[in-house]
């Protein structure tokens, strides 16, 4: 399920990043309280495996909405947060439904020391969240002198569950998203399977292009190609355990023979 609480999605281009748009629920709240009320009766019910709320940043309490313009609401977002969670967390726990809260980054007014970044909707969502991720644009893809993406660097600022701090980074390209070919050609890369040298990119005796943007659009041409690399990247990350040998006590001999051997 999908809470748009920017009222900005794209149907379509979900669905060209691998969304199945045929069986997503979308809700559109026009208050706070109505998306975190609407992810509140989708989590009680078991009925999504993931709802997603797009953004906090952009969740308006409905005393703001019905106020004036410029009229000074303080701390009145937080509060709303700190309340929902706290119901949030129990239904969660009991489910097997993961929430994901998407939220911006503002910069805090006076601060000389230390980062002046800070996130909308007060510190409760920092507090019960179980993993957070921070996502920051790190350089822009070009092929030529047109962009046609971004790299993106991913780092876990919280874990609850495995070890934080770790990242990693991948592309989103426009009008495509995610590039399951550039995270292949790293990992390839990294595992020495595709060969790098300089500019060029190689496996085996096969030219897969000078550039790493040259190097992804021949492996997105050439998906047999690709498939062969998959399996083997995907056999360098979980290597096969080996077989425990058991030899039967009567071949072990007596005691000395053994002694002896060792």
């Amino acid at each position: 399920a999908y809470i748009d609480a920017e009222h900005a999605l794209d149907p379509s281009y979900a669905a060209r990043c691998g969304v199945d748009t045929e069986n997503l629920l979308v809700s559109q709240p026009d208050t706070a309280e109505q998306a975190l009320e609407i992810c509140e009766y989708l989590v009680r019910s078991s009925a999504v495996d993931v709802v997603v709320i797009d953004s906090v940043a952009a969740m308006v309490p409905k005393a703001e909405l019905e106020g004036d313009m410029g009229d000074s609401h303080i701390g009145l977002q937080a509060r709303l947060m700190s309340q929902g969670l706290r119901k949030l967390t129990s239904s969660i726990s009991k489910s097997n439904t993961a929430v994901i809260f998407i939220n911006q980054i503002r910069e805090k007014v006076g601060v000389f020391w230390g980062s002046p970044e800070t996130t909308p909707g007060g510190r409760a969502l920092k507090f019960y969240s179980s993993v957070r991720i921070d996502l920051r644009k790190i350089e822009s893809l070009k092929q030529g002198t047109e962009i046609v993406g971004n790299r993106v660097r991913a780092r876990v600022v919280k874990n609850k569950l495995a070890a934080p701090f770790k990242t990693a980074e991948f592309d989103i390209m426009f009008n495509e998203g995610i590039s399951m070919e550039g995270d292949l050609l790293d990992l390839a890369v990294d595992h020495s399977i595709v060969k790098k040298s300089g500019a060029f990119y190689s496996f085996g005796e096969i030219q897969i292009g000078r550039g790493r943007e040259s190097a992804r659009t021949f492996l997105k041409e050439n998906p047999v190609l690709t498939d062969e690399i998959n399996e083997m990247v995907k056999a360098a990350l979980n290597p096969e355990p080996m077989d425990d040998v058991i030899v039967p006590l009567d071949d072990l001999g007596s005691d000395e023979e053994v002694n002896k051997a060792i």
